[in-house]
């Protein structure tokens, strides 16, 4: 008995901080009342991102080249194109409202030129002045022009210059596209023009008409998607209260201690939100999954906060001391566990990617931020409020809870070769599916697929052969050197081997404008649709010279140099081994055509940055899901100064992971960085139930006398009812992101989940079996009964 009082004695630390909370209750109220508001006029700051998401870091090498391209030519994503296919659209009154439409568009400030059939030119040989001039291509009375056949036939067959660009490869539609101004493009205009003008506009085309439009495009992708992340935010946020209170008053059968919950968390999330305007980060596609996660974790700490005192009460009927309890015994230990779940996040900002660091220090921040609100608000309101009646203590008393704990206590007595075999079992199914696993760099893959805008996506990939834009930029590191004879006949032969890939568009660069030049000189005919020999250059380049500089026929594809050239194809969306195959061969083809001496090719581009920036991506999710396991596992080392018990910790939170990863292998869910979150917010989170369990053990440990047995059993008793509530009110509660829309949010929430569901059984049901099976080892390790800080201190009356 002397041992168990003396083991017993409470951490000065926790016992001050206890009659502190409760000597100044008042006080911490209008406190935490003040931060609130303080946080609440912070919201202003917050700001929805108007750019890309950069997976990779500002210097790296790839981006690098990137931005140099951009220094070039501009701005790339500045394109918006409209297409329909449909045979009645070249009937008179369809035919010019269309144009009428893109003529409406040109009208708009933001709008920096508009190409379509209603503008669109040919090139005409003047012989008069020996120059090309651009002419239209509709006849002057197109309003009252009836043979529109003839101008489908001659779009088809006497303009090849447009194929891809205009129409579409197979002749059954076409196009026009809209160039923004490039200064809007990552600006709130953009979007604004998009969802205000734009969209109403072409509505009101099909629903007059009857005639679908499919619009793209980069600038239109980035509106929509977004609009769609700021929809969500709502949505998950009043989809995480409910889950997590309708199951938390199901465990609970308390009015009263659900609405102390729900705000308490409510507040966290307020807080968050502050936190977000305070440092001005942007509200992106990660950190919009931050406050329903806020919700959860709060949650999982009320229920620990509220089970305890609720159980004290119980015991001994005393508020006063009930509520000293709750912070001394429990404050510790949510404090470690909140600490350990803030670490995984706080990994993510060793990373070199902005997305990850903002994510992860929002996260880590706020997490610790519903911990504190956690740790006053419930001991506060409850000392306000008389003690809980009988009624409100029944849910303690649940037959079913009884079952399900005698339940565990059974398995791990009696059955822990079947818990151990089934553990081999899941461990080598595991790897087989991990073997199985694929990387994905798609860029529309996460997109709400019902969503009309992803539909129109697949539209212009089938009917125009590519979505993702791939820049190949060429240096010819001399002036006018672009345009020698030799540089566009090596352009030429790269251009015909990216038409031979399946994946690739139609490749658009200066040789489709010489050829043109060619083509025009022959009278238009398009048998001459190809590069001048080098006799017609003589006869074509005098027509050419005195055309360039009046009609910017070069100007996209040419810089003001002549030194570089760019060629710009886009690529279906494929999986990323074969990206990178196509990628292999395409650059074994630039080597042989472009000598190194004498030109620099560079492959860049939306779609080379997202597939090089993915890869990194998760390269960076793997290390800091390493580092989070290593601090982890010293944090155990110091905690326990047992190497036994680091591994023995450790086991149970790494398998959830495994059979995690086997699974997405089974079921085909790629690695990406949406699924490769899971395993660092899992982790993080599911060594909380494992903290909780090793506290109490070591704890019984001391009050037994070291006797191994006696001590899981009552850790497990004791531990097991509310390390099942707060892993089914987790599970419920990640299960959320499963209602979104985006397949990288609903892979998150389902994975995560399941993850959790898995560390569950594994805390409740592998960890005390290994701690029976390696009991003399334990037994033999005497810096256990001293750690290096006190958990859980128990008072006994």
């Amino acid at each position: 008995m002397n041992k168990r009082i003396q083991a017993s004695k409470q951490s000065p630390f926790w016992s001050k901080t206890a009659r502190l909370i409760l000597r100044n209750r008042t006080l911490f109220l209008i406190l935490i009342a003040v931060l609130t508001v303080f946080f609440s006029m912070q919201w202003k700051h917050m700001r929805f991102s108007n750019t890309e998401a950069n997976l990779l870091p500002d210097d790296h090498p790839i981006n690098l080249e990137y931005l140099d391209f951009l220094d070039t030519f501009g701005e790339e994503g500045n394109l918006i194109v409209m297409g329909v296919k449909d045979s009645t659209i070249f009937s008179p009154e369809k035919f010019n409202a269309w144009n009428a439409l893109s003529n409406k568009l040109k009208s708009y400030e933001e709008v920096e030129f508009v190409i379509g059939l209603n503008n669109l030119m040919e090139l005409q040989k003047n012989e008069d002045s020996l120059r090309f001039d651009l002419v239209p291509f509709l006849p002057e009375n197109v309003e009252t022009y009836n043979n529109f056949k003839d101008i489908q036939y001659q779009l088809y067959n006497r303009l090849p210059f447009y194929e891809g660009l205009i129409y579409s490869p197979n002749r059954e539609g076409f196009r026009t596209i809209i160039y923004l101004e490039k200064d809007i493009v990552n600006t709130s205009a953009r979007k604004d023009f998009i969802l205000y003008e734009l969209i109403p506009l072409i509505e009101a085309y099909e629903e007059e008409f009857n005639i679908d439009v499919h619009t793209s495009g980069m600038p239109y992708i980035r509106t929509l998607n977004s609009k769609n992340i700021i929809d969500e935010i709502g949505l998950f946020i009043a989809a995480a209260l409910l889950v997590t209170s309708l199951i938390f008053f199901f465990f609970f059968r308390s009015f009263r201690a659900t609405l102390i919950t729900m705000v308490t968390v409510a507040i966290g999330v307020m807080w968050c939100f502050g936190i977000l305007g305070l440092l001005k980060y942007e509200i992106t596609v990660l950190t919009a999954l931050i406050p329903p996660l806020i919700i959860v974790i709060g949650v999982a700490n009320c229920i620990f906060l509220i089970n305890k005192y609720q159980n004290e009460i119980k015991t001994h009927g005393n508020q006063a001391k009930s509520l000293q309890r709750v912070i001394t015994k429990i404050g510790n230990a949510t404090l470690l566990t909140n600490a350990t779940t803030a670490s995984g996040f706080a990994t993510f900002t060793l990373t070199h990617s902005t997305l990850l660091i903002e994510f992860g220090t929002i996260a880590s921040l706020s997490i610790l931020a519903v911990f504190v609100l956690s740790l006053l608000i419930i001991p506060i309101v409850y000392s306000y409020m008389p003690i809980p009646k009988y009624k409100h203590l029944k849910h303690l008393n649940k037959n079913w809870i009884g079952k399900l704990v005698k339940w565990l206590v059974v398995m791990v007595r009696h059955h822990r070769f079947a818990i151990y075999t089934t553990t081999v079992i899941l461990l080598c199914l595991s790897i087989v599916g991990i073997y199985n696993m694929k990387i994905s760099g798609s860029i529309v893959e996460d997109m709400p697929k019902s969503a009309d805008f992803f539909q129109d996506i697949r539209f212009f990939e089938e009917e125009y052969d590519g979505i993702m834009p791939l820049e190949i930029l060429i240096d010819t590191q001399r002036k006018e050197g672009v345009m020698a004879a030799a540089t566009l006949r090596r352009m030429d032969e790269l251009q015909n081997f990216i038409m031979e890939i399946p994946e690739y568009s139609k490749p658009l660069s200066v040789v489709e404008t010489v050829k043109y030049t060619k083509q025009a000189f022959y009278n238009g005919n398009p048998e001459y649709y190809q590069l001048p020999s080098s006799q017609e250059r003589n006869f074509i380049m005098p027509y050419a010279r005195n055309s360039i500089n009046e009609n910017n026929l070069l100007e996209s594809y040419i810089d003001s140099t002549g030194q570089f050239a760019r060629i710009t194809t886009f690529m279906r969306d494929i999986e990323m081994d074969r990206m990178l195959r196509i990628e292999e061969e395409l650059q074994a083809e630039i080597a042989k055509i472009f000598p190194e001496d004498r030109y620099t090719v560079t492959l860049t581009g939306k779609a080379v940055l997202y597939q090089k920036g993915t890869t990194y991506l998760i390269y960076n999710l793997i290390i800091s899901l390493s580092i989070a396991i290593l601090l982890i596992a010293l944090f155990m080392a110091w905690m326990f100064r047992s190497v036994r018990m680091v591994l023995i910790s450790l086991i149970p939170n790494l398998l959830p992971l495994l059979i995690t990863a086997g699974a997405m292998g089974f079921l085909g869910v790629p690695i990406k960085p949406s699924t490769i979150l899971v395993f660092s917010i899992a982790f993080g989170i599911s060594v909380d139930d494992t903290i909780h369990f090793l506290a109490k053990y070591r704890q019984e440990l001391i009050a037994n006398n070291w006797k191994i047995k006696r001590s899981v059993y009552a850790a497990l008793k004791e531990t097991g009812v509310s390390m099942f509530y707060t892993s089914i009110v987790l599970f419920f509660g990640f299960s959320v992101f499963m209602i979104s829309s985006f397949g990288g949010t609903v892979a998150l929430g389902g994975l995560v989940s399941a993850t959790l569901l898995f560390a569950m059984l594994s805390n409740l049901l592998l960890l005390p079996s290994l701690l029976l099976s390696l009991e003399k080892s334990i037994a033999n390790q005497k810096t256990l009964r001293k750690p290096a800080i006190d958990i859980i201190d128990e008072m006994v009356d």
